[in-house]
Protein backbone atom coordinates (compact mmCIF):
# COMPACT_ATOMS: atom_id res chain seq x y z
CA UNK A 1 0.00 0.00 0.00
CA UNK A 2 1.34 3.96 -0.96
CA UNK A 3 2.35 5.57 2.25
CA UNK A 4 -0.40 8.16 1.34
CA UNK A 5 -3.19 6.13 2.02
CA UNK A 6 -1.55 4.67 5.53
CA UNK A 7 -5.07 5.43 8.22
CA UNK A 8 -6.97 6.73 5.33
CA UNK A 9 -10.74 5.84 4.76
CA UNK A 10 -12.03 8.47 2.13
CA UNK A 11 -10.22 8.90 -1.41
CA UNK A 12 -11.69 11.70 -3.18
CA UNK A 13 -10.47 12.47 -6.44
CA UNK A 14 -10.63 15.16 -9.09
CA UNK A 15 -11.63 14.85 -12.56
CA UNK A 16 -10.14 16.60 -15.79
CA UNK A 17 -6.71 16.14 -15.91
CA UNK A 18 -6.34 13.38 -12.50
CA UNK A 19 -9.22 10.88 -14.14
CA UNK A 20 -9.77 11.82 -17.44
CA UNK A 21 -7.65 13.86 -20.20
CA UNK A 22 -11.38 16.02 -21.32
CA UNK A 23 -9.02 18.59 -23.16
CA UNK A 24 -9.66 17.20 -26.59
CA UNK A 25 -13.54 18.18 -25.84
CA UNK A 26 -13.04 21.30 -23.90
CA UNK A 27 -11.22 22.59 -26.68
CA UNK A 28 -13.48 21.75 -29.16
CA UNK A 29 -16.03 23.46 -27.80
CA UNK A 30 -13.99 26.60 -26.53
CA UNK A 31 -13.00 27.06 -30.21
CA UNK A 32 -16.54 26.72 -31.54
CA UNK A 33 -17.65 29.44 -29.02
CA UNK A 34 -15.02 31.51 -30.02
CA UNK A 35 -16.00 31.50 -33.77
CA UNK A 36 -19.51 32.06 -32.92
CA UNK A 37 -17.71 35.60 -32.57
CA UNK A 38 -15.57 35.88 -35.38
CA UNK A 39 -12.43 34.96 -33.40
CA UNK A 40 -9.76 32.61 -33.69
CA UNK A 41 -9.45 29.71 -32.21
CA UNK A 42 -7.27 28.70 -29.28
CA UNK A 43 -6.41 25.22 -29.86
CA UNK A 44 -5.84 22.42 -27.76
CA UNK A 45 -2.59 23.60 -26.09
CA UNK A 46 -3.80 26.59 -24.61
CA UNK A 47 -7.04 25.19 -23.21
CA UNK A 48 -4.98 22.51 -21.08
CA UNK A 49 -3.32 25.64 -19.32
CA UNK A 50 -6.62 27.02 -18.81
CA UNK A 51 -8.62 24.41 -17.57
CA UNK A 52 -9.19 23.74 -13.75
CA UNK A 53 -11.35 26.05 -12.16
CA UNK A 54 -14.78 25.49 -13.47
CA UNK A 55 -16.13 26.48 -17.18
CA UNK A 56 -17.33 30.07 -16.56
CA UNK A 57 -13.31 30.37 -16.26
CA UNK A 58 -12.14 29.00 -18.53
CA UNK A 59 -14.40 30.98 -21.13
CA UNK A 60 -12.90 33.90 -19.34
CA UNK A 61 -9.40 32.92 -20.22
CA UNK A 62 -10.28 32.07 -23.88
CA UNK A 63 -11.54 35.46 -24.31
CA UNK A 64 -9.54 37.06 -22.84
CA UNK A 65 -6.40 35.28 -24.88
CA UNK A 66 -8.49 36.41 -28.00
CA UNK A 67 -8.82 40.20 -26.56
CA UNK A 68 -12.48 39.89 -27.42
CA UNK A 69 -13.47 42.93 -25.87
CA UNK A 70 -17.26 43.57 -25.64
CA UNK A 71 -17.88 40.24 -25.63
CA UNK A 72 -20.30 39.22 -23.11
CA UNK A 73 -18.28 36.37 -20.66
CA UNK A 74 -22.11 35.11 -19.84
CA UNK A 75 -23.15 34.91 -23.14
CA UNK A 76 -20.31 33.23 -24.35
CA UNK A 77 -20.37 31.13 -21.51
CA UNK A 78 -23.90 29.96 -22.66
CA UNK A 79 -22.84 29.48 -26.14
CA UNK A 80 -20.03 26.73 -24.25
CA UNK A 81 -22.16 24.96 -22.50
CA UNK A 82 -24.38 24.67 -25.31
CA UNK A 83 -21.66 23.17 -27.47
CA UNK A 84 -19.96 21.43 -24.85
CA UNK A 85 -23.53 19.59 -23.76
CA UNK A 86 -22.99 18.20 -27.81
CA UNK A 87 -20.04 16.13 -27.66
CA UNK A 88 -18.81 15.79 -24.08
CA UNK A 89 -17.64 12.72 -24.37
CA UNK A 90 -16.09 12.14 -28.26
CA UNK A 91 -12.79 12.06 -27.98
CA UNK A 92 -12.10 12.41 -24.07
CA UNK A 93 -9.97 9.49 -22.61
CA UNK A 94 -8.92 7.81 -19.06
CA UNK A 95 -5.44 8.10 -18.34
CA UNK A 96 -3.54 5.07 -17.86
CA UNK A 97 -3.85 3.31 -14.32
CA UNK A 98 -7.02 5.09 -13.39
CA UNK A 99 -9.35 1.93 -13.65
CA UNK A 100 -6.54 -0.45 -12.15
CA UNK A 101 -6.43 2.39 -9.01
CA UNK A 102 -10.26 2.75 -8.59
CA UNK A 103 -11.04 -1.19 -8.68
CA UNK A 104 -8.07 -1.80 -6.35
CA UNK A 105 -9.38 1.01 -4.03
CA UNK A 106 -13.05 -0.35 -3.85
CA UNK A 107 -11.95 -3.60 -3.53
CA UNK A 108 -10.01 -2.77 -0.17
CA UNK A 109 -13.21 -0.73 0.93
CA UNK A 110 -11.86 2.42 0.77
CA UNK A 111 -15.01 5.41 0.21
CA UNK A 112 -14.47 6.81 -3.41
CA UNK A 113 -15.75 10.20 -4.20
CA UNK A 114 -15.81 12.70 -6.98
CA UNK A 115 -15.03 16.00 -6.70
CA UNK A 116 -14.38 18.10 -9.75
CA UNK A 117 -14.86 21.57 -10.77
CA UNK A 118 -17.02 20.66 -14.33
CA UNK A 119 -20.51 21.72 -14.23
CA UNK A 120 -22.88 18.46 -12.60
CA UNK A 121 -24.83 18.36 -15.57
CA UNK A 122 -21.86 17.11 -17.95
CA UNK A 123 -21.00 14.25 -15.71
CA UNK A 124 -23.61 11.74 -15.79
CA UNK A 125 -22.84 11.00 -19.48
CA UNK A 126 -18.82 11.33 -18.96
CA UNK A 127 -19.00 8.38 -15.97
CA UNK A 128 -20.96 6.26 -17.57
CA UNK A 129 -19.36 6.49 -21.04
CA UNK A 130 -16.24 5.68 -19.33
CA UNK A 131 -17.22 3.46 -16.80
CA UNK A 132 -16.81 5.32 -14.18
CA UNK A 133 -19.99 5.59 -12.36
CA UNK A 134 -20.07 2.70 -9.94
CA UNK A 135 -16.91 3.79 -7.99
CA UNK A 136 -18.27 6.66 -6.38
CA UNK A 137 -20.44 7.46 -3.16
CA UNK A 138 -20.59 10.86 -3.92
CA UNK A 139 -20.10 13.12 -6.87
CA UNK A 140 -19.91 16.93 -6.63
CA UNK A 141 -19.90 19.09 -9.62
CA UNK A 142 -18.67 23.11 -9.16
CA UNK A 143 -22.34 24.21 -9.39
CA UNK A 144 -22.87 21.51 -6.90
CA UNK A 145 -22.18 23.54 -3.99
CA UNK A 146 -21.99 27.17 -2.96
CA UNK A 147 -17.86 27.03 -2.77
CA UNK A 148 -16.11 24.76 -5.19
CA UNK A 149 -12.00 24.09 -5.25
CA UNK A 150 -9.88 26.04 -4.05
CA UNK A 151 -12.15 26.49 -1.09
CA UNK A 152 -12.16 23.48 1.05
CA UNK A 153 -16.23 23.54 1.20
CA UNK A 154 -16.54 21.03 -0.97
CA UNK A 155 -14.28 18.10 0.58
CA UNK A 156 -15.71 18.66 4.21
CA UNK A 157 -18.89 18.25 2.70
CA UNK A 158 -17.69 14.85 1.29
CA UNK A 159 -16.55 14.26 4.50
CA UNK A 160 -19.14 14.84 6.56
CA UNK A 161 -21.40 12.85 4.01
CA UNK A 162 -19.34 9.64 4.74
CA UNK A 163 -18.34 10.03 8.32
CA UNK A 164 -15.48 10.53 8.00
CA UNK A 165 -13.09 12.77 9.47
CA UNK A 166 -11.24 15.32 7.61
CA UNK A 167 -7.88 13.41 8.80
CA UNK A 168 -8.85 10.23 7.08
CA UNK A 169 -9.55 11.95 4.22
CA UNK A 170 -7.00 12.08 0.68
CA UNK A 171 -7.22 15.17 -1.71
CA UNK A 172 -5.79 13.04 -5.99
CA UNK A 173 -5.88 15.67 -8.18
CA UNK A 174 -3.73 17.09 -10.66
CA UNK A 175 -3.76 20.59 -10.24
CA UNK A 176 -2.52 23.55 -7.59
CA UNK A 177 -6.52 24.13 -6.72
CA UNK A 178 -6.76 20.25 -5.64
CA UNK A 179 -3.76 20.78 -3.32
CA UNK A 180 -4.82 24.09 -1.56
CA UNK A 181 -8.74 22.53 -1.24
CA UNK A 182 -7.03 19.30 0.44
CA UNK A 183 -4.53 21.21 2.82
CA UNK A 184 -7.22 23.90 3.78
CA UNK A 185 -9.52 20.67 4.10
CA UNK A 186 -7.20 19.07 6.87
CA UNK A 187 -7.16 16.37 3.76
CA UNK A 188 -3.47 14.02 3.01
CA UNK A 189 -2.93 15.38 -0.65
CA UNK A 190 -1.95 13.45 -3.94
CA UNK A 191 -0.82 15.44 -6.99
CA UNK A 192 0.16 13.30 -10.47
CA UNK A 193 2.66 15.29 -12.19
CA UNK A 194 0.37 14.80 -15.67
CA UNK A 195 -2.98 16.70 -15.88
CA UNK A 196 -3.64 20.23 -16.23
CA UNK A 197 -1.72 22.76 -13.73
CA UNK A 198 -1.67 25.83 -15.96
CA UNK A 199 2.16 24.95 -17.56
CA UNK A 200 3.56 25.31 -13.99
CA UNK A 201 4.96 21.83 -12.19
CA UNK A 202 2.36 20.73 -9.38
CA UNK A 203 5.63 20.01 -7.14
CA UNK A 204 5.05 23.99 -7.08
CA UNK A 205 2.06 23.60 -4.90
CA UNK A 206 3.90 21.49 -1.67
CA UNK A 207 1.47 17.81 -2.10
CA UNK A 208 2.30 15.31 0.55
CA UNK A 209 3.01 12.78 -2.54
CA UNK A 210 3.52 13.11 -6.11
CA UNK A 211 2.71 10.04 -8.64
CA UNK A 212 3.13 9.54 -12.18
CA UNK A 213 0.22 7.20 -12.21
CA UNK A 214 -3.02 6.38 -10.18
CA UNK A 215 -1.67 2.73 -10.39
CA UNK A 216 1.39 3.39 -8.04
CA UNK A 217 -1.16 3.67 -5.34
CA UNK A 218 -2.14 0.44 -5.17
CA UNK A 219 1.20 -1.56 -6.56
Amino acid sequence: MHPALEDIALVVFDLDGTLIDSAPDLAMAVDRTLADHDLPAAGIDKVRHWVGNGSHKLVERALADADAHGVSIDEAHTRFLAHYAKAPCERTQLYDGVTECLTALRDRDFDLMLVTNKPIAFLPAILDTLGLTDYFSLTLGGDSLAEKKPHPAPLLHAARQGDIPPGAGLMVGDSRHDVAAGKAAGFRTVAVTYGYNHGDPISQSGPDHLVDSLAELVT
